[in-house]
């Protein structure tokens, strides 16, 4: 044997004996690492956007983690209510959920920022408050005191107005209307003169067909397709003044969170982001599509008048300024919302808006 060649057998084996070597340790490693959760969520089984966008984010843990952590999902009703996943969180019950944050402003109002609140931020200001203008420090600090520690997972992009079946033409129009309006807005709706109720997904198209509601807003053309509610409902409103960013969480047990080894808990942090990433691009693509085969229903889509835009931010501010004066925790985050989003819109202003100004002229 020449000496190159046996020099060169030499580097091949003690290669493979340290790719053998490193192979076992992380197989060991692996063994004694296998975690198994449970996830419980407010949307219904494989919901298109938001159930199946679940599974999306457990799979991606699943794989980054080579099948070290695996976790079982459970739509709303499956396990529990939809409305249970916050308590069956906090208490142990199962390790993760995923929902929406304003969901749980009866546990604190300052959870609804996290989320969305009229007149507020979009999805690229919202995403950029919590993790560059301290939104997500605050929001741990928020669900600290449930045991909960919350990972933002998935984002709709800015929602339509709701489904109606009376025209509303005025502030006027919005007196003794009965719709399903969530968090801040239904307060806002509250004081217009209406009557704000929350459902679940699984309950609005028949309380919509059957009159027991007048109106409803849900998400956008995507989900409110796969919904029917263009068959329920002849007017459909825009812009989403309620919900013009809403982002969703991934909410986990701090005690169990607290038990994962650092590589995992990284793998479920990037896994949250890479999903979120995948909702935002699916709602885009899918809305456009849906928007259109709703236009071609028949259904009558419509501009808000501005007159009752601005009425319904003058009402907002009025709720959002009540809650902050009543609540210091909720004025802390309140106050870092509102300064970013401020200084945030002078940059979208001209950037953002001014470019989609540009595809009118």
């Amino acid at each position: 044997m020449k000496r190159r060649d046996f020099l060169a057998g030499i580097g091949t084996s003690a290669a493979l004996t340290a790719c053998t070597t490193g192979t076992e340790q992380q197989a060991s490693t692996a063994t004694s690492e296998r975690v198994t959760w449970r996830m419980v969520t407010t949307w219904p089984p494989n919901f298109p956007g938001q159930g199946t966008g679940v599974n999306t984010l457990v799979r991606y843990i699943n794989e980054l983690s080579g099948g070290r952590m695996t976790i079982e999902v459970y739509g709303a009703g499956e396990l529990i209510p939809a409305f249970e996943v916050f308590d069956a969180v906090s208490g142990g019950a199962v390790e993760m959920g995923h929902g929406a944050a304003y969901y749980w402003r009866g546990k604190t109002e300052a959870t609804q920022f996290f989320a969305s609140i009229p007149f507020g931020m979009n999805i690229h200001e919202i995403n950029a408050w919590l993790y560059y203008g301290g939104g997500l420090e605050l929001w741990r600090e928020v669900y600290e005191p449930f045991n909960l520690y919350p990972i933002p997972a998935g984002n709709t992009g800015v929602q339509m107005g709701g489904w109606f079946n009376r025209p509303i033409d005025s502030i006027e129009d919005l007196r003794g209307l009965k719709m399903r309006i969530p968090g801040v807005g239904g307060e806002v709706l509250r004081r217009a003169g209406g009557t704000p109720v929350n459902l679940p997904i699984s309950e609005i198209f028949t309380a919509l067909q059957t009159g027991s509601i007048d109106a409803t807003e849900w998400v956008g053309p995507y989900n409110d397709l796969a919904l029917g509610l263009h068959t329920a409902a002849q007017y459909y409103y825009y812009p989403g003044w309620q919900e013009p960013g809403p982002a969703l969480e991934c909410m986990i047990n701090l005690d169990a969170w607290n038990t994962l080894p650092e590589d995992l808990k990284a793998i479920v942090t990037v896994s949250c982001q890479a999903m979120s990433l995948d909702m935002v691009s699916e709602f885009m693509a899918r809305n456009a599509n849906a928007l259109e085969q709703i236009r071609a229903s028949g259904t009558d889509i419509r501009a808000f008048p501005d007159e009752v835009l601005a009425e319904l931010k003058r009402i907002s501010n009025e709720v959002i300024e009540e809650l902050a004066a009543a609540d210091p925790l909720v004025e802390r985050v309140w106050t870092s919302y509102r300064d970013f989003q401020a200084q945030a819109r002078g940059w979208q202003l001209i950037s953002e808006q001014a470019i989609l100004n540009t595809t009118n002229l």
